[in-house]
């Protein structure tokens, strides 16, 4: 990995740990971020453009959600194989 800078690769990172939603990574890579001489404003702009692609896919899931109706009736079957079903008891 030579051919990115290491400031280029800790904003990566922490766009990377603000989408898996990891927060000791978010603090990491904020801290290396920092250390190899990212300014505050580039770091925070760099975490609103992470927030930003982040929050596309679940605003898209809460819009297909508030759009479903009871008439519209149970889905044969879904991506998650039903976990849910195994916590029942």
């Amino acid at each position: 990995m030579d051919r990115l800078t290491h400031r280029e690769r800790e904003l990566v990172a922490i766009g990377a740990s603000l989408a898996s939603n990891c927060i000791p990574c978010v603090t990491y890579h904020v801290a290396m971020g920092k250390k190899s001489g990212l300014t505050a404003t580039q770091i925070a702009e760099a975490i609103d453009l992470a927030d930003k692609v982040r929050q596309m896919p679940a605003r898209a899931v809460l819009d297909a959600a508030q759009r479903t109706s009871p008439e519209h009736g149970v889905a044969e079957a879904c991506g998650c194989g039903d976990v849910m079903g195994s916590f029942s008891s």
